[in-house]
């Protein structure tokens, strides 16, 4: 099981990934694209990644915007799976 990330390493992370929110014992993210359709691309391709790294955000799509939640569930909050799976999301959104 992943180490618990320290709050420290948390507020370090949004100040550094603006995008990016602490919210309770998760992060989380929303993008807006100009259709549906680009919404579900961003997806599958985010799921792919997620697969790669076997850690899985959940995803809550609105038309336009998805919202993307990270938090490893088995440990209790953020840890560095979800840090790294946040920057794979960042790399994957730009």
């Amino acid at each position: 099981m992943p180490d618990l990330e320290p709050h420290e390493s948390v507020i370090g992370f949004c100040a550094e990934h603006i995008d990016w929110v602490r919210d309770e014992d998760a992060l989380t993210r929303s993008v807006t694209l100009p259709t549906f359709p680009d919404v579900i691309m961003l997806v599958n391709r985010i799921a792919e990644a997620a697969e790669q790294m076997d850690h899985h955000p959940d995803i809550d799509i609105r038309w336009r915007t998805v919202t993307f939640t990270l938090s490893t569930h088995s440990a209790g909050g953020v840890t560095s799976l979800d840090l790294d799976l946040a920057r794979r999301i960042d790399a994957i959104v730009e």
